[in-house]
C-alpha cells in the first residue's frame, strides 16, 4: 500500500516491527537486537516525516487535471483532493465543468468534483 503525495512522489507505509520477546533476565544481546529494531523503525518515520515537512519550503501539489481526466469522485472518496486546468467557473462548492480556463483547486464530496 502507498500514499500519494504528489504527482511524481509516493511515501511507501510504514509497518511496525514485530519486537523480540523480552527475556527473563538481563541479555545485552536481547537489548542490542532491540535497539536496531526501533532505530531501523524510527528512521523510516523521520524520513516520511522529513519528505511531508513545510519547514523548507516544500509544499506538496497536488495533481493537475482536466475535467475529463479526473478520476471518479466516487472512486476517489470524500475528501480527496486535485487541481484542474480548464474549469468553466470558479464559484466555491459548485461542481466542476471542464473546457474553461480558470485553474482551480476541487475535492470529492463522494459523489462529484466541487471547486474548493
Amino acid at each position: 500500500m502507498t500514499f500519494v503525495v504528489t504527482s511524481d512522489t509516493t511515501l511507501n507505509q510504514v509497518v511496525a516491527p514485530r519486537l523480540p520477546a523480552a527475556t527473563l533476565e538481563y541479555d545485552v544481546n536481547y537489548l542490542n537486537q532491540l535497539d536496531n529494531i526501533l532505530r531501523l523503525y524510527f528512521n523510516q518515520v523521520n524520513n516520511i516525516l522529513g519528505q511531508l515537512s513545510t519547514g523548507s519550503g516544500y509544499i506538496p501539489a497536488l495533481t493537475v487535471y482536466t475535467v475529463a481526466t479526473l478520476p471518479s469522485a466516487v472512486t476517489a472518496g470524500v475528501g480527496a483532493r486535485a487541481f484542474v486546468s480548464d474549469a468553466t467557473a470558479t464559484t466555491f462548492a459548485s461542481t466542476v465543468a471542464g473546457t474553461g480556463a480558470n485553474k482551480v483547486p476541487v475535492y470529492s464530496d463522494g459523489t462529484n468534483w466541487k471547486i474548493g
